[in-house]
């Protein structure tokens, strides 16, 4: 969201003010307000790291990008240490204490000792700190369910539980792949469906029926037979379409747009802005980077 916006600037440097565009640039600030009220220690500046996974990650220069726009230190597992149940960070003046982490490593390696054992990414003993209450993890360890496709059925029903309200947005009809008649039902239907591994993300995993041959349908309906709960399926969605200059001419691509929401003491606070992700290829619909997806500036207007 921020390099496409100052990509903007760069190319059109009068187009944003004269259209009232709204600015993004205040997302770090943001971001660090919300991470800074986290902290269990009283103090006026805590302590706040971002810890990344390291160079060989793909989003390393998100990583990199946040940590100097947010003036905090970018650290890895190896530069960190518990003692004593609190987190220090390794310093050329000593050890010092960490009052909150932004986390961009995933839980399963977070913790050797709690987690997986052969994890060099982590800290051992962080989970154990962490749940003294001597350090603040962003986004807590577990979070990921709700960001879980399995539980994406579910997700109106929670609203009407938990709020007492109906759904403003309407949902994506999704299809439990462990239900049987969901299951006929789908795959009766396969040229109209997607399928979705649960435990996947950045559009891997996935059967397009639309563009699938015969062959490929048979052999991802075995694997979902071999473990049906790890699968959703949901009606393809013709998403929205946008002009892209692409190889010297104006073409339409599929959009989604991902909106950016911090959630502090404030309350929620949304972005200004957002994401729009592009399916870069002919007639595709995933726009996933990592299967060669792009992205826009988006604006939002004053």
């Amino acid at each position: 969201m921020l390099e496409n916006r100052n990509m903007t600037y760069r190319i059109f440097p009068g187009m944003l003010p004269k259209n009232n565009v709204r600015s993004v640039k205040d997302y770090p600030d943001v971001l660090l307000k919300n991470l800074m009220a986290l902290s269990n220690r009283q103090k006026s500046n805590p302590n706040v790291v971002l810890l990344t996974p390291g160079i060989y990650n793909s989003a390393y220069f998100e990583h990199t990008t946040l940590a100097r726009l947010m003036g905090i230190e970018l650290v890895e597992g190896r530069d960190l240490v518990v003692d004593n149940a609190k987190v220090y960070m390794k310093t050329t003046a000593g050890l010092k204490q960490v009052d909150v982490i932004y986390r961009r490593v995933d839980d399963e390696f977070l913790d050797p000792l709690v987690f997986n054992p052969t994890s060099i990414l982590g800290v051992s003993g962080i989970y154990y700190a962490y749940r003294q209450g001597n350090v603040a993890i962003v986004n807590a360890p577990g979070n990921g369910v709700a960001d879980d496709k399995a539980v994406y059925p579910y997700v109106p029903q929670m609203i009407k539980y938990y709020l007492n309200e109906e759904p403003i947005l309407k949902t994506v009809p999704t299809y439990n792949m462990d239900n049987p008649a969901h299951f006929e039902e789908v795959f009766k239907n396969v040229n109209r469906m997607v399928i979705k591994k649960t435990n996947e993300s950045g559009g891997y995993g996935m059967l397009m029926g639309n563009s699938a041959d015969e062959k490929q349908v048979e052999e991802y309906k075995k694997e979902v037979i071999k473990s049906p709960r790890h699968f959703i399926a949901q009606p393809i969605i013709n998403l929205s379409s946008v002009p892209c200059f692409i190889n010297g001419k104006i073409q339409p691509r599929r959009v989604d747009l991902r909106p950016f929401a911090l959630y502090g003491p404030q309350g929620i606070e949304i972005v200004p802005g957002g994401l729009t992700r592009v399916a870069l290829r002919e007639g595709s619909l995933v726009v996933n980077s990592s299967q060669g997806g792009g992205s826009k500036d988006t604006w939002v207007l004053g």
